[in-house]
């Protein structure tokens, strides 16, 4: 199993070279194991099923990893060709059950597994080549190119570990023996758990910038805590342990379980946990790729509902109160086993990077200062919801990892499990799903005063999405009127048919809503996340809430409710969803509008969005652009930009001169306004800012 997985690369070192050797042999293992883990499906017609159907069918995900490479090095600019245009529109987003995550298989027409084989060893030889060619100084930082390599390598790591969660959910008849993937043989009775006591600490969370290992965005910045002592279980909450509960009739007693608890069992009508297989009258568990008797010195895998109704169950039997330990509490366990982060750590103490099995083994038999399994094995759910630390900021190529888990429903799971590696094992690694989704995940229960203080604040506070709240739902300032609205009612009046709408460059929805009046169905897409979260938020929670700036540190809250802007009645006919409007997926047609507002200035490729937007329109459809022709050079390259300099013989180029090439053998141009609009920066700044607005009808 050794070779299976190696240990991360550093940051940091003194020769370029050997550098970007271990990076290629580092990646190299890493797509390797990949494709490895999908061994396990018996054949290429399993690829096409689904194991969970909140999630897509698995060749999505084979094909997924590796257009992420690509997705991320041509938004970052770093290349500007394709391999497969198609593959890395399909495969591009929709792991993690949000909103904006399409699974409706009837929308994809999935390739054969053999041209995502294919397309895999093309992406291989590129970032074989990108590895050994791009800029590079030492230590690596966040700004560098090859940084975004290890991003979509780190990015693989975690769906080798969440594809075998998908794969050991799939029913056995289509799974099938893989050599390396052995699974431990030691199993037997459940030791008997205890409480040790863990000191009162001073715990400091989150690491700095120059950290010499791989970080995501949510890892960096400062947290501080004073830690009480308390007291935590020896080991991971057994199979053994768990078969009381189970066995008692608590997944039909409802007052174990909380209100989210209570909509977990109503819909998924489990009666144990989801890796156990009841067989007259006895239960066995589900392995990766086999079904064997139940190993009950092995964790049990649940998840943090599960957890959490084991604890109030175990609360009343005993008459103390047990809860998951938090974030903070979970650190001090790991001080007071004083255990080395990597590479100083050997993957030989604990059962995690695929060193010793592929599944769990018994709770008793990696021993950290008297507590057992401190890491590896499974993962351990924790009460504390993610949230930044403070300084947290987004990485622009991936802006999208943390923030749509900052809602308080995403839980976080700590000390990683047999299947982790790479950043997962790392000591300052933080993953959170929600609470209701199976991982490689158990538990250990605590005893303890503390409270995690419930720091949820409704009012977005990411300084760029509440400056587009203001800007759609805030005030109107110096006399100039909405430009969400305006644009939608130049939309209404120019369209003929009214059916179908699409609003490209949505931001935080308004335009949307407002399109929503006169059209049937009205699709808002945005490539940000953190943007389309704003308009779906609205829709299905009711309400818009941002800071306001006024100087400084100083903001105002603000909320905007769906029925103070008379959109309740519109929710129905308006969805959003993530996408790249140069390489939009092939469902996003038949539209009897396209308004692309402010977007051809900020696009890596606006001559690759104008040459097939004609494809999305329906008959009679209508094409409408506006933009300020704000052209620069960090949102799309200058040989790309449609206007704004001089050509070769000195001449002024102007982006509607281009516009008219580019559209005139499609379009008929209609009409051209101008249309200002002003964002507010602080209280005494703003953005003062004439659009200009071309209305095109397909001929």
């Amino acid at each position: 199993m050794s070779k299976l997985s190696i240990y991360p690369v550093t940051l940091d070192g003194n020769d370029i070279y050997k550098k970007r050797l271990e990076i290629k042999k580092y990646f190299n293992n890493t797509y390797s194991l990949y494709e490895k883990v999908f061994e396990l499906l018996k054949d290429d017609e399993v690829f096409y099923k689904k194991s969970e159907l909140t999630r897509h069918p698995m060749i999505f995900y084979f094909g997924h990893t590796a257009t992420f490479f690509i997705n991320k090095l041509v938004n970052m600019k770093i290349i500007n060709k394709r391999v497969d245009a198609g593959f890395e529109s399909i495969f591009a987003v929709g792991v993690d059950e949000m909103a904006w995550d399409d699974v409706n298989s009837s929308n994809y027409s999935w390739p054969k597994v053999d041209e995502v084989r294919e397309y895999r060893d093309r992406v291989r030889e590129l970032i074989d080549e990108l590895i050994m060619t791009l800029p590079m100084t030492l230590p690596i930082s966040q700004d560098s190119q090859i940084w975004i390599i290890l991003m979509g390598i780190e990015h693989e790591r975690i769906h080798i570990e969440t594809s075998l969660v998908l794969h050991r959910q799939m029913p056995l008849e289509y799974i099938k023996d893989v050599p390396e993937f052995d699974i431990c043989s030691n199993w037997g009775d459940a030791p008997i758990n205890e409480l040790k006591t863990i000191k009162s600490q001073t715990i400091q969370l989150g690491k700095n910038r120059s950290h010499n290992l791989y970080g995501w965005d949510n890892e960096y910045g400062k947290y501080e805590e004073d830690v009480k002592e308390f007291q935590a279980s020896k080991f991971l909450v057994s199979n053994g342990e768990f078969m009381e509960f189970v066995k008692s009739g608590a997944y039909e007693n409802h007052e174990y379980w909380d209100e989210e608890g209570i909509k977990f069992l109503n819909k998924s009508k489990h009666k144990h946990p989801v890796f156990w297989v009841k067989e007259d009258d006895k239960y066995k568990y589900r392995a990766l790729a086999k079904l064997i008797d139940m190993p009950l010195n092995w964790p049990v895998d649940i998840n943090a509902l599960e957890a959490e109704a084991f604890c109030r169950y175990k609360s009343k039997k005993d008459g103390v109160t047990y809860s998951l330990p938090s974030e903070a509490e979970y650190r001090a366990i790991y001080n007071h086993a004083d255990v080395q982060d990597l590479p100083e750590f050997h993957e030989s103490r604990a059962n995690l990077n695929f060193y010793h099995f592929a599944s769990a083994c018994p709770v008793d038999e990696f021993c950290f200062n008297g507590i057992y399994d401190v890491v590896g094995n499974v993962w351990q759910w924790s009460k504390t919801p993610i949230r930044g630390f403070k300084g947290f900021e987004i990485h622009p190529a991936y802006d999208d990892f943390s923030i749509p888990t900052f809602d308080d429903k995403h839980a976080l799971i700590l000390g990683s499990s047999w299947a982790s590696s790479g950043n997962l094992i790392m000591k300052h690694s933080r993953y959170a799903f929600r609470k209701h989704f199976p991982q490689f995940a158990g538990f250990r229960y605590v005893v303890s005063n503390s409270i995690d203080k419930n720091e949820v604040d409704i009012y977005e506070s990411d300084e760029l999405v509440s400056q587009y709240c203001e800007f759609q739902y805030g005030d109107e300032h110096f006399g100039v009127k909405n430009f969400a609205i305006e644009c939608a009612k130049i939309a209404s009046k120019f369209t003929i048919n009214k059916t179908k709408a699409l609003d490209l460059g949505c931001a935080t929805g308004r335009a949307s809503f407002e399109l929503a009046k006169t059209f049937d169905e009205v699709e808002g897409i945005d490539f940000s996340v953190r943007f389309v979260q704003v308009g779906t938020k609205l829709r299905d929670d009711g309400f818009v809430a941002f800071h306001s700036k006024e100087e400084g540190e100083l903001v105002i809250n603000k909320k905007v409710t769906i029925e103070e802007l008379g959109y309740e009645n519109l929710k129905n006919k308006v969805s959003f969803w993530q996408g790249d409007a140069c390489n939009l997926k092939p469902n996003f047609n038949y539209y009897d509008l396209v308004m692309a507002t402010n977007l051809i200035d900020r696009l890596y490729n606006p001559k690759l969005f104008l040459d097939t937007i004609d494809e999305r329109l329906s008959r009679d459809g209508i094409l409408i652009l506006t933009s300020p022709y704000t052209w620069q050079e960090c949102s799309t390259k200058k040989k790309f930009w449609l206007g704004g300099y001089k050509d070769e013989n000195e001449n002024d180029v102007k982006t509607i001169d281009t516009l008219k090439e580019l559209l005139s053998e499609k379009f008929e141009l209609l009409h051209i306004q101008d249309l200002p609009f002003v964002i507010k920066e602080s209280t005494r700044k703003y953005q003062h800012t004439i659009s200009e607005v071309s209305v095109w009808k397909i001929k």
